[in-house]
């Protein structure tokens, strides 16, 4: 298994470019996990259904599950955010994982700029976004850069830049880092 995190201000198009990297990365053979944080509290199931009522009563943890997938949703309570590292450990095996945010973890990372959003690029103070996607040049970016209409050249960045997700795991338990 190999990660890299997609990081970037909000707006700049992130979940749009991951919608148009996975088929391409699966189109390679790829098996491909998906890792994305929120930053506020968000809902799977819907109110009424059933795995939505057993929490609403009490339940700590669901487990829906059919013939075609299965979910699971954890209630922490009062206990801390689960970390990255924590979360990445629970993936199943794949290829390849793709980290939606957690933009201030020792992840490896590629940038999504999108100019239009009038915020400072984030890779001049991060060592860790090792390429960018972007609508704008950065011809003194001091690593790759690709157009952020180009997902062949982004998922070719991707696939040479993410990093084994042993040295990750490592990386971030040394560094203990939350978003």
């Amino acid at each position: 298994m190999r990660v890299i995190g997609l990081a970037g201000w909000s707006g700049a198009g992130k979940t749009t470019l991951l919608t148009k990297l996975i088929p391409a990365l699966t189109g390679r053979g790829l098996r491909v996990a998906t890792l994305k944080h929120a930053h506020h509290a968000f809902e799977i199931d819907r109110p009424g259904k059933d795995s939505f009522v057993h929490r609403e009563v009490g339940a700590s943890e669901v487990i829906i599950a059919s013939s075609r997938r299965w979910a699971q949703i954890h209630e922490l309570g009062d206990a801390p955010e689960a970390s990255l590292a924590a979360l990445l450990r629970r993936l199943s095996p794949c290829d390849i994982v793709l980290v939606e945010g957690f933009k201030r973890e020792s992840h490896p990372k590629l940038e999504i700029f999108r100019a239009a959003n009038g915020r400072a690029p984030l890779h001049p103070g991060d060592a860790r976004i090792v390429a960018v996607a972007s609508d704008a040049p950065f011809p003194d970016a001091g690593r790759p850069v690709a157009r952020l209409d180009d997902v062949e050249a982004i998922a070719e960045l991707v696939l040479r830049l993410a990093e084994p997700i042993g040295s990750v795991l490592e990386r971030l338990d040394s560094h203990g880092a939350a978003d």
